[in-house]
């Protein structure tokens, strides 16, 4: 009797916590995983896990080790000496590192230094800022120097005004040694001002140590050429994108094998993202965006031989590997996430097909939880196509009751639609708040072809419209779908798509949330820096009369010519630090909204760029993005 009433209680217990939901706190002091690399001796793997504090307004790091079949992490305080490190050279003599160094005159006092108080800068040029940040004249360079204390650095590109790494988001990635340790290879573009603000050109460069002399290993690509590898065997092998000007031109694997460039998966019909050689030099896995996740695939090389070469999927499921970190024995070590988990460390077995998860960083907060549901749904769209979208329900679903529900619209505008884990747009909170959120694969998404993911370019306000109501249509068929509380929200690219759907929406929709969204394509090319998005994407500057792709940008597909047709409440979020998309075009939007009489807000972050990244600012963000919903929908 005892045990059944012990066995009813504890049954109930756990009843009740599962029913505990996702809550903006909560996310904000989940683990966040990030792994350093492989012991040298293979045997454990290195990674770190970084908490936010709201308190403190920062993150808390704490590193560990776990073995790579699995086991109890060891926290430890020292991780460098269990890592080889990639910037020492392959025979131990030298070191390649990078330093900041200053190069243009910039500021007032640099020109008048009899004026040091002046806080003047003066320009030449376009990239002028980039980002979040001013040009102040300094460029990252790389360096190398014996490999002991006090030795004297050698700047590869001395004197030169180019970054390497590639600002913004460039690391030490952007270098390696060649395997002889004889050369360097390291990427830039080395453009500068306004041919540097139009242009995607990154190179991939040899600096021979001996001759003091730099080749350009790329010279006859136009596009991106980034993340050199060699592979086990010596071959050169990198990312490239063809064409200039085009941030999201089809990624493709190349190696260089005795002197020609071999295209791997020129004839695939995907972009492929990171990748890693297999121990024998006979294959490449690499991530790339397929049907709405992140998986990874293979790529044979032939070598010199007659074989075939051939791309295959090797994992499948409802989850993003988002990261390949090593390759050991006959198992890949990644890292996994889905909409409902933030990104833990797995291991793949490559034979088996099998999985493993081997870090639970954040297990015992989700193990409390009552979990969203996500499912995919396959809509036709105006033009006869099939879309995925995916359709995020809200814990312990009831189909018999009406929910309010979002239709979120993607950023990029070419970035994939996947099993991520946001810490901002997390649609597991979305759910957890009650709403049903429609999330659809619409034009413009990696992971549907080369020719799905093109079609957005000069035509931001055709087709990908329809995509997004014919998903939001159809999914409002269903029974448990208040079709009189439809919201629809957005950043970026994804912001854009909420002020244009705000003016031809037919009054679906009851409220919209604008984040870093485009409002005036015209005001958005004038001030934004890398102009060669705006040139590729609105099809060319606006004062080009005879342009019909770019006068369409500035004319049909403008949000701010839409203004009069607004008749519903707006949300409008807007970093300070936002150079990609500048504070004028949420500035517009507000404006244009208060002085229509159409109830909205603007919740400035003067010291956060495109993303929101402060702890405190994060939960000001959730905390108007669900009082907004609970005001108007």
């Amino acid at each position: 009797m005892k045990k059944i009433l012990f066995t009813t209680l504890t049954m109930m217990s756990l009843s009740a916590i599962g029913q505990n939901v996702m809550t903006p706190e909560m996310l904000w002091k989940l683990g966040r995983v990030s792994v350093l690399g492989i012991s040298t001796d293979n045997k454990n793997i290195v990674y770190k896990v970084s908490t936010p504090s709201i308190e403190e307004n920062k993150s808390i790091s704490k590193t560990y080790t776990i073995p790579v079949t699995g086991g109890n992490p060891v926290e430890i305080t020292n991780y460098k000496t269990l890592l080889a490190d990639k910037n020492i050279s392959p025979d131990g003599k030298y070191l390649v590192y990078n330093e900041e160094v200053k190069l243009a005159n910039v500021h007032g006092k640099d020109f008048y230094p009899n004026l040091d108080k002046s806080d003047v800068q003066i320009y030449d040029g376009l990239d002028y800022r980039h980002w979040d940040s001013w040009n102040e004249g300094k460029f990252n360079h790389v360096f190398y120097k014996e490999n002991k204390d006090n030795a004297i650095g050698i700047d590869l590109l001395k004197g030169e005004p180019f970054d390497s790494p590639q600002k913004p988001f460039g690391g030490d990635e952007d270098y390696i040694w060649s395997p002889d340790s004889k050369s360097i290879f390291y990427v830039a573009k080395k453009k500068a001002g306004t041919q540097y603000a139009i242009s995607t050109n990154t190179n991939i460069y040899q600096y021979d140590l001996a001759t003091g002399k730099t080749v350009n290993k790329t010279e006859e690509n136009l596009g991106y050429d980034v993340a050199p590898q060699f592979s086990p065997m010596g071959n050169l092998t990198y990312l490239q994108m063809q064409r200039d000007g085009y941030e999201a031109d089809k990624n493709d694997i190349i190696v260089d094998y005795n002197g020609a460039k071999m295209n791997l998966t020129a004839n695939w019909d995907g972009t492929a993202d990171s990748f890693k050689w297999s121990a024998d030099g006979k294959k490449i896995y690499f991530i790339a965006a397929v049907d709405g996740t992140k998986q990874v695939f293979e790529v044979n090389f032939p070598a010199n031989t007659k074989i075939a070469i051939r791309v295959n999927q090797i994992t499948n499921g409802d989850f993003d590997v988002n990261e390949i970190v090593a390759l050991v024995g006959t198992s890949m070590i990644v890292t996994r996430g889905d909409m409902n988990h933030a990104a833990e460390i797995f291991s793949y077995d490559l034979k088996k097909k099998s999985w493993k998860q081997l870090t639970n960083v954040n297990s015992a907060v989700y193990d409390t939880l009552a979990l969203s549901k996500t499912e995919k749904r396959y809509v036709k769209t105006t033009d006869g196509k099939k879309m995925l979208v995916w359709v995020i329900l809200p814990p312990n679903f009831d189909a018999s009751k009406k929910y309010p529900t979002l239709l979120y619209c993607q950023g990029g505008p070419q970035s994939a639609l996947t099993q991520f884990y946001s810490f901002r747009w997390n649609f597991q909170l979305m759910a957890a708040n009650g709403y049903i959120v429609v999330a659809p694969n619409r034009r413009g998404m990696p992971g549907h072809g080369v020719e799905w993911n093109e079609k957005i370019s000069k035509d931001w306000g055709g087709q990908v419209m329809d995509d997004y109501l014919s998903a939001i249509d159809d999914v409002s068929k269903e029974s448990y779908v208040d079709k009189n509380r439809l919201g629809c929200v957005g950043a970026s690219y994804g912001g854009y798509s909420a002020f244009y759907l705000a003016g031809i929406h037919n009054n679906r929709f009851k409220t919209f949330i604008a984040h870093d969204g485009v409002f005036n394509t015209q005001s958005m090319f004038g001030t934004t820096e890398e102009v060669f998005f705006a040139n590729w994407d609105f099809g060319g500057a606006y004062w080009e009369k005879d342009n019909a792709a770019a006068q369409k940008t500035y004319t049909t597909f403008n949000p701010a010519t839409l203004i009069e047709k607004w008749n519903a409440p707006i949300l409008i979020f807007q970093g300070g630090k936002d150079f990609r998309v500048p504070i004028g075009q949420g500035q517009e939007a507000f404006q244009a909204a208060q002085l229509r009489g159409i109830k909205s807000r603007f919740v400035y972050f003067p010291e956060e760029n495109h993303w929101v990244l402060k702890p405190q600012n994060a939960q000001v963000w959730q905390k108007e993005f669900f009082k907004w919903l609970k005001e108007t929908l």
